[in-house]
């Protein structure tokens, strides 16, 4: 099973967003090769799955403002990593929807 196609099994519940976090580029424009150590971690995502939304008390459900495939900014903490056997090369995190800065264009 690919890692995109265990991400997809992951449903996330109410308001909550799973983020798969952009790779910054270990190569320079001029093809020198960057160590890991380094490269710094991106605030930058991708949106892979989005839950429903919030429940209101009256029982009406507000859909969160993102939908699959948006880019999205990230704070530096936060977000819960999710950790599987078929996605060890990727890094998702689960975020609330409240908790993302912006969506890219």
């Amino acid at each position: 099973m690919s890692a995109t196609a265990a991400a997809k099994r992951i449903i996330p519940l109410l308001d909550r967003v799973l983020i798969q976090r952009v790779k910054a580029e270990t190569k320079t424009a001029t093809g020198i090769l960057l160590p890991e150590k380094a490269v710094e971690k991106l605030n930058e995502g991708v949106v892979v799955a989005v839950g429903p939304g919030i429940v209101t008390k009256d029982g009406n459900t507000i859909p969160t403002g993102l939908s699959e495939g948006d880019r999205v900014l990230l704070p530096s903490y936060g977000g819960s990593p999710i950790k599987l056997d078929a996605i060890k090369d990727k890094e998702y995190l689960l975020f609330r929807a409240e908790e993302i800065l912006a969506k890219l264009q």
